[in-house]
Protein backbone atom coordinates (compact mmCIF):
# COMPACT_ATOMS: atom_id res chain seq x y z
CA UNK A 1 0.00 0.00 0.00
CA UNK A 2 2.84 2.45 0.83
CA UNK A 3 4.47 1.73 -2.55
CA UNK A 4 1.21 2.60 -4.28
CA UNK A 5 1.06 5.96 -2.49
CA UNK A 6 4.65 6.81 -3.50
CA UNK A 7 3.97 5.87 -7.13
CA UNK A 8 0.81 8.02 -7.16
CA UNK A 9 2.72 11.00 -5.71
CA UNK A 10 5.43 10.60 -8.37
CA UNK A 11 2.83 10.52 -11.13
CA UNK A 12 1.15 13.57 -9.62
CA UNK A 13 4.44 15.49 -9.90
CA UNK A 14 4.90 14.40 -13.52
CA UNK A 15 1.33 15.29 -14.46
CA UNK A 16 -0.41 18.51 -13.58
CA UNK A 17 -4.03 18.78 -14.50
CA UNK A 18 -3.69 15.71 -16.71
CA UNK A 19 -0.72 17.18 -18.61
CA UNK A 20 2.61 15.38 -18.77
CA UNK A 21 4.86 18.27 -17.71
CA UNK A 22 8.14 16.84 -19.02
CA UNK A 23 6.62 16.06 -22.43
CA UNK A 24 5.15 19.56 -22.60
CA UNK A 25 8.47 21.14 -21.60
CA UNK A 26 10.27 19.08 -24.25
CA UNK A 27 7.85 20.19 -26.97
CA UNK A 28 8.05 23.85 -25.96
CA UNK A 29 11.86 23.78 -25.87
CA UNK A 30 12.03 22.14 -29.31
CA UNK A 31 9.69 24.78 -30.75
CA UNK A 32 11.72 27.57 -29.16
CA UNK A 33 14.96 26.15 -30.57
CA UNK A 34 13.46 25.87 -34.06
CA UNK A 35 12.05 29.41 -33.85
CA UNK A 36 15.55 30.68 -33.00
CA UNK A 37 16.99 28.76 -35.96
CA UNK A 38 14.25 30.15 -38.22
CA UNK A 39 15.09 33.69 -37.10
CA UNK A 40 18.79 33.13 -37.82
CA UNK A 41 17.97 31.72 -41.27
CA UNK A 42 15.69 34.67 -42.04
CA UNK A 43 18.51 37.04 -41.16
CA UNK A 44 20.89 35.10 -43.41
CA UNK A 45 18.40 35.25 -46.30
CA UNK A 46 17.94 38.98 -45.77
CA UNK A 47 21.73 39.42 -45.93
CA UNK A 48 21.88 37.50 -49.21
CA UNK A 49 19.15 39.69 -50.72
CA UNK A 50 21.12 42.77 -49.61
CA UNK A 51 24.21 41.29 -51.26
CA UNK A 52 22.24 40.66 -54.47
CA UNK A 53 20.95 44.24 -54.42
CA UNK A 54 24.49 45.51 -53.92
CA UNK A 55 25.56 43.47 -56.96
CA UNK A 56 22.92 45.23 -59.06
CA UNK A 57 20.19 42.58 -59.11
CA UNK A 58 16.53 43.54 -58.78
CA UNK A 59 15.45 41.94 -55.50
CA UNK A 60 11.75 41.96 -56.40
CA UNK A 61 12.46 39.99 -59.57
CA UNK A 62 14.81 37.68 -57.68
CA UNK A 63 12.06 36.89 -55.14
CA UNK A 64 9.62 36.17 -57.99
CA UNK A 65 12.16 33.88 -59.65
CA UNK A 66 12.59 31.91 -56.42
CA UNK A 67 8.80 31.68 -56.00
CA UNK A 68 8.46 30.32 -59.53
CA UNK A 69 11.23 27.75 -59.04
CA UNK A 70 9.21 26.22 -56.19
CA UNK A 71 6.26 25.55 -58.49
CA UNK A 72 5.60 22.62 -60.75
CA UNK A 73 6.53 23.41 -64.41
CA UNK A 74 3.02 22.45 -65.57
CA UNK A 75 1.49 24.91 -63.12
CA UNK A 76 3.80 27.67 -64.37
CA UNK A 77 2.90 26.92 -67.97
CA UNK A 78 -0.81 27.03 -67.17
CA UNK A 79 -0.44 30.40 -65.43
CA UNK A 80 1.58 31.83 -68.32
CA UNK A 81 -1.02 30.61 -70.82
CA UNK A 82 -3.84 32.23 -68.84
CA UNK A 83 -1.86 35.43 -68.43
CA UNK A 84 -1.25 35.58 -72.18
CA UNK A 85 -4.94 34.89 -72.86
CA UNK A 86 -6.00 37.66 -70.50
CA UNK A 87 -3.53 40.12 -72.04
CA UNK A 88 -4.82 39.39 -75.54
CA UNK A 89 -8.42 39.78 -74.35
CA UNK A 90 -7.63 43.23 -72.94
CA UNK A 91 -5.80 44.33 -76.11
CA UNK A 92 -8.52 43.06 -78.43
Amino acid sequence: MALSVVRDEGEAKAKTGGIAAERLRSLVERIERLEAEKKALSEDIRDIYAEAKGAGFDVKVLRELIRLRRKDPAEIEEQETLLDLYRRALEG
